[in-house]
């Protein structure tokens, strides 16, 4: 029943932590869009609530300082937490917030795919390599971290309004 798959996600998005992830990832295709969209919304919080009550905090700080565009002081944080857990993708994929922002695409796209290795199921780590992708004319590779992207997340129409646009270009070329 779509109403238990629902309750069941939102509860383990709202009470879960990261060991979830699995679970949560694979809702992100349900046959429900209900389902989906709760995991669509909730899944962030769970990579988030990935590290100690001290390494999250570092991570908001993070996240607050790529907001205010303090990118050098998000850049020497996102460094030290990677230093301190190597395992949290979260904060390889803000790190690579910072990159992309500074227009240093090769190191946002290896962030992003550390991002990945992590946690195959951060989607926007995807899109964020496609974004990559097309900055450097790579318009083969920006497809295909595109398709990997609404593999993961089925329901990102502007993704794949995206691919249809570089599926028709690369058609031309």
């Amino acid at each position: 029943m779509p109403e238990v798959r629902r309750a069941a996600v939102m509860a383990l998005c709202f009470v879960s932590d990261y060991s979830s992830n699995h679970t949560v990832g694979m809702a992100l295709s349900d046959a429900d869009r209900g389902v989906r969209l709760i995991a669509e919304n909730g899944i962030r919080s769970l990579w988030i609530r990935a590290g100690t009550l001290s390494q999250r905090h570092r991570l908001r700080k993070v996240m607050t300082q790529i907001q205010g565009n303090s990118l050098d002081s998000a850049l020497r944080e996102a460094d030290s937490l990677i230093v301190d857990a190597p395992w949290y993708s979260e904060a390889y994929n803000q790190r690579a917030q910072v990159h992309f922002k500074r227009q240093n695409f090769e190191r946002a796209l290896r962030d992003n795919h550390q991002t990945l290795e992590i946690n195959p199921y951060h989607f926007p780590a995807a899109i964020s390599m496609g974004q990559c992708y097309l900055r450097q004319g790579e318009n083969v590779m920006a497809l295909d971290s595109f398709r990997r992207a609404l593999r993961l997340n089925p329901n990102l129409e502007s993704i794949r309004t995206q691919i249809t646009y570089l599926e028709r270009q690369l058609e031309e070329m």
